[in-house]
């Protein structure tokens, strides 16, 4: 395939070729919550995640208790204890700390990763981007006084306690009904570890000496045990478990398409951005984002919304919503946000006062995560990725992906 022609408009001549990787499993793999109203336009998706009368309604948000906002993470929140959390953490993701703070960071935890692939020859690529997105994360949540490597082990384990691989009922059935109390029992005894092991360690050393993080940020604000567990998971799901998947997902594209694959390292940062955007745009992380109106809304794109409605945005529909992205949209096309003249993420890290306030941050450690990788002597793909999808973070899950390389 030759990924310069599809950006001069060589499309029509390939008008059926599907380079998504997920949209197939995803009919089969993630179910839409019973009553959603399911919405595949961008206009009507842009409308509803910007809306002021609209409310997040996922499995998570719509069973928080809100009478007390220091437990609640601030995904969660609306109005103006969400504008007034959300400043509280701007400056974590600004241009100047990704830059100053975690720049460093990626490559350091890149040069650790590709010493060890190159050393032993081969690798899971899925444990690879988890290192990497879990070191990041945890310097923005300040969890760093406790041995990094056990931290990124103890994320993955409660983060994974839900296998989404068995979808048998017999299992789920033995897993979730029968075993559900053990499995509950399990992940509160995996919670209290890892508060003593690592949230407690980070918690006294910000007390003695503050630093530039979410952590010293709860102890300035007194949070409770409770309300640090629940932040520090909120952006275990948000910032390490979506941004693997995706590394996961962009190193399986590029290596699918060599003409891509080149373009991407011979590219600026800007061209390389826009790339693992277009990536993005064709398979977002998320499968739906889930609101509802506190109120009846009497217009809409789609016309009137009864107050409670269930509504679920499909990104993937959006972002592929041909009066918006142009033709061919299943199709990669490197130029075609910059053609639009639309942000190249669309609705990919979503919109409105919920957009992810991390969108930057996970740009940043996929092109570098990428760039250094591709770049390895011999690295090939050797096995795909199997996907899954997560309930629990409404998004794919890439698994048991090999890479290999020349040894050194």
């Amino acid at each position: 395939m030759n990924i310069h022609a599809v950006s001069k408009g060589a499309c029509p001549a390939q008008a059926g070729r599907d380079d998504r990787k997920t949209a197939k499993s995803m009919e089969t793999g993630l179910t839409v919550f019973p009553g959603a109203k399911v919405s595949n336009s961008f206009q009507f998706g842009r409308e509803v995640l910007r809306s002021p009368e609209m409310r997040q309604a996922s499995s998570s948000s719509d069973e928080q208790d809100m009478s007390n906002p220091s437990e609640i993470s601030f995904f969660f929140l609306h109005g103006e204890e969400h504008k007034k959390r959300r400043a509280s953490v701007a400056g974590y993701f600004a241009p100047k700390a990704i830059v100053n703070r975690y720049h460093p960071l990626m490559h350091a935890t890149m040069d650790r990763i590709i010493a060890d692939f190159q050393a032993k020859g081969s690798a899971v690529l899925d444990e690879m981007s988890l290192q990497l997105a879990s070191d990041v994360t945890m310097e923005i949540v300040g969890l760093t006084n406790s041995d990094r490597q056990a931290l990124t082990r103890r994320i993955k384990t409660i983060m994974g306690a839900n296998d989404s691989f068995d979808k048998r009922r017999w299992y789920r059935f033995l897993h979730d009904k029968l075993l559900g109390w053990y499995h509950h029992a399990v992940r509160a005894r995996r919670m209290l570890e890892l508060y003593n092991t690592d949230i407690l360690p980070a918690a006294e050393a910000r007390r003695a000496h503050p630093g530039d993080d979410v952590m010293s940020y709860m102890v300035q604000n007194n949070y409770s045990r409770k309300g640090m567990l629940v932040e520090v998971m909120t952006y275990a799901g948000a910032g390490v478990s979506t941004t693997r998947e995706f590394m996961v997902l962009a190193t399986w594209q590029l290596c699918d398409h060599p003409e891509l694959k080149e373009r991407f390292l011979a590219g600026t940062e800007e061209e390389q951005f826009a790339i693992i955007e277009e990536i993005l745009r064709l398979d977002p992380i998320a499968g739906y984002l889930y609101r509802r109106p506190v109120s009846d809304i009497p217009e809409s794109a789609e016309g009137p919304i009864p107050k409670g409605q269930l509504l679920a945005v499909d990104i993937r529909g959006v972002n592929s919503d041909e009066s918006v992205v142009g033709e061919c949209p299943y199709q990669i096309d490197p130029d075609r946000a910059k053609r639009s003249k639309v942000a190249g993420s669309w609705l990919s890290f979503g919109d409105g006062p919920h957009r992810c306030p991390g969108s930057q941050v996970a740009l940043h450690e996929s092109r570098i995560f990428l760039d250094r990788l591709l770049r390895v002597p011999g690295f090939k793909l050797a096995r795909p990725p199997k996907i899954g999808w997560s309930m629990s973070t409404q998004g794919y899950e890439l698994r048991d992906a090999i890479v290999t390389c020349d040894r050194a």
